[in-house]
C-alpha cells in the first residue's frame, strides 16, 4: 500500500485521572518510550505520509513530545470533550487536506503492531468505507460488541444498548478505526449525539457508511495488542507485555539472556550476536552492543555504545554518553559517563570515569576517580594510551596523563603528567579555615557572569 497516502489520527486528550499524576497518561512511558512515542512509531512503520495529534487544553508537553518524534506531525487541540467523533474533527484541517486512508488510533494502545495497522488499512484498498479493529477477550463484559454478518460489519453496538444476543457476540471493539479518506469527513460530519451521554461516538461511522451503501469490515489483534492504560496498574501490565516482547526478539536474533524474566529492555535497545546477558540487567535509552559482549549480572546502560567483545559488570553503571572501544574490560562497582575508553583498555574495580578520554590499553587501578566537578563546572581528563594508573588515585580534571605514564598508589594529580613519567603525589593533611566558603562565593560569582 505504498502508494496510497494515509493520514493518521492520533488522539491523546485523555486526561488519565484514574492515573492520579500531574504527568499527563500518554506521557508515561513503557520500555523507556512514552506511550505516544509508541503509537507514533508504529504509525509510521506502517506508512503514515501525514500525523495528526489532538491533545487536550494546555497540553503543550504532549504537543511538544509529538512533534519530538514526528517534527512534521500536527496538533489540534480539543477544547470540548463531546466524544470520540467530536475528538476526530478537532483534527478537520488535516482531514480536509486529504489522504487515500485515515486511521484514527489512542495514544494510550502502546502495544499495537504495524502489521496490525497495515490489516486494518488494507480493507480500504479494496473499496470499504470503514474498517474497525476488533478482539476477542476472555470475559467481553463492558466492551462494545462488533455485530457482523458473513465479512460484513453491520454495528458496533455499546454494551447498554445491545440486546441479549448481540451481548453474548465475543468479538468486541478495539476502539481503532481506518476510514477511507474521501468518505471521512462526510460520515464524521453526520455522526450524531442522539445518545444517553449526549456525545459523538466514532462507532456510529459503521451505520452511516451503510446507510450510504458503503462497506463497512472488522479486522482482528490479540488481545494484548490493544489494552489500553488507564492506570498505574495496566501500564505495569502493558510494560511485561512489552518486555517479554523485547526478550523473545532479543533471544531470536542471537542473544542468550541467562535469566529472561529479570532482564529489562528500552524499546530501541540494539544488540548484536553472541551477546551474553546475565541476570538482572536493566537497559535504558539508547544503548547500542555489539556482538560477543558480556554483561555480567546486575548491570544498568543508558546512553551507551558498546563494541565487540566488551565486557562490563558485574554492578557496572554505564551513564550517557559512554563509548566502549573493542575488548574494553569495565569491572564490579565501576561508574561512567560521558567516557570514551578505548580498545583493551581496563577500568576493573570501583572507580568512577566521567567527561573523560582514555586511550588503548591504559589500565586504570581500583578506586580511580575522575574528579570533573568542583560544584559549578564540568571538566575532563585525558589518559594517554597505556597509561598505568595506580590504585586509590585521583585525577582533578582539567588533567592529561600521557600516554605510557605511570601514577603512584593513592596520588591526588591536579598537574599534567608528561608521557612515560611517573607522578607521585603524597602530602600530610593541610586544613586552611574559610577556604571553603570563598571558594563557593567566588564560584557562584563567576557562573552568574556566564
Amino acid at each position: 500500500m505504498s502508494d496510497r497516502s494515509l493520514l493518521v489520527v492520533v488522539l491523546a486528550a485523555g486526561e488519565g485521572t484514574r492515573m492520579k499524576s500531574r504527568l499527563p497518561k500518554v506521557l508515561h512511558k513503557v520500555a523507556g518510550r512514552t506511550m505516544l512515542h509508541h503509537v507514533l512509531a508504529a504509525t509510521r512503520a506502517a506508512g503514515a505520509t501525514r500525523t495528526a495529534v489532538v491533545v487536550g487544553p494546555g497540553r503543550e508537553d504532549v504537543a511538544a513530545e509529538a512533534t519530538r518524534i514526528v517534527p512534521d506531525a500536527q496538533v489540534f487541540v480539543q477544547t470540548e470533550r463531546l466524544g470520540t467523533a467530536h475528538a476526530v474533527l478537532a483534527a478537520r484541517a488535516a482531514l480536509e487536506q486529504g489522504a487515500d486512508d485515515v486511521l484514527v488510533l489512542y495514544a494510550d494502545t502502546p502495544l499495537v503492531r504495524p502489521e496490525t495497522l497495515a490489516r486494518l488499512r488494507a480493507p480500504l484498498a479494496e473499496g470499504a468505507a470503514v474498517a474497525a479493529l476488533g478482539f476477542e477477550p476472555e470475559d467481553p463484559t463492558g466492551y462494545g460488541r462488533l455485530v457482523t454478518s458473513g465479512d460484513e460489519l453491520v454495528a458496533i453496538r455499546e454494551e447498554k444498548d445491545a440486546t441479549a444476543a448481540e451481548k453474548a457476540v465475543r468479538f468486541c471493539n478495539a476502539g481503532l478505526m481506518a476510514l477511507a479518506g474521501k468518505d471521512a469527513l462526510s460520515i464524521l460530519d453526520r455522526i450524531g449525539n442522539a445518545n444517553s451521554k449526549g456525545e459523538y461516538y466514532l462507532t456510529d461511522a459503521v451505520e452511516i457508511a451503510r446507510v450510504d451503501g458503503r462497506s463497512a469490515v472488522a479486522a482482528k489483534a490479540d488481545v494484548d495488542e490493544v489494552a489500553g492504560v488507564n492506570s498505574r496498574i495496566q501500564l505495569a501490565e502493558a510494560e511485561a507485555i512489552l518486555q517479554k516482547r523485547l526478550r523473545l526478539s532479543a533471544m531470536a536474533e542471537g542473544v542468550t539472556l541467562i535469566a529472561p524474566e529479570t532482564v529489562f529492555f528500552s524499546a530501541d535497545t540494539v544488540l548484536g550476536r553472541d551477546v551474553i546477558v546475565e541476570p538482572h540487567v536493566v537497559f535504558g535509552p539508547g544503548v547500542i552492543v555489539g556482538d560477543d559482549v558480556v554483561i555480567h549480572a546486575f548491570c544498568h546502560l543508558e546512553g551507551a555504545q558498546l563494541a565487540p567483545g566488551v565486557s562490563i559488570g558485574p554492578y557496572a553503571r554505564l551513564r550517557p554518553g559512554t563509548r566502549l572501544d573493542e575488548g574494553v574490560r569495565i569491572g564490579n562497582f565501576v561508574e561512567t559517563k560521558a567516557a570514551h575508553i578505548e580498545s583493551g583498555a581496563k577500568v576493573n574495580h570501583l572507580s568512577y570515569v566521567g567527561d573523560a578520554h582514555v586511550g588503548a590499553g591504559a589500565n586504570l587501578g581500583a578506586g580511580t576517580i575522575t574528579c570533573n566537578y568542583d560544584g559549578f563546572f564540568k571538566y575532563r581528563t585525558e589518559i594517554g594510551a597505556g597509561a598505568f594508573i595506580g590504585v586509590n588515585s585521583a585525577l582533578v580534571a582539567p588533567v592529561t596523563i600521557g600516554a605510557g605514564a605511570y601514577v603512584g598508589t593513592g596520588a591526588v594529580i591536579t598537574s599534567d603528567v608528561p608521557e612515560d613519567a611517573l607522578a607521585i603525589a603524597r602530602s600530610r593533611q593541610v586544613v586552611k579555615e574559610g577556604w571553603a566558603k570563598d571558594f563557593r562565593a567566588a564560584r557562584a560569582d563567576a557562573k552568574k557572569k556566564g
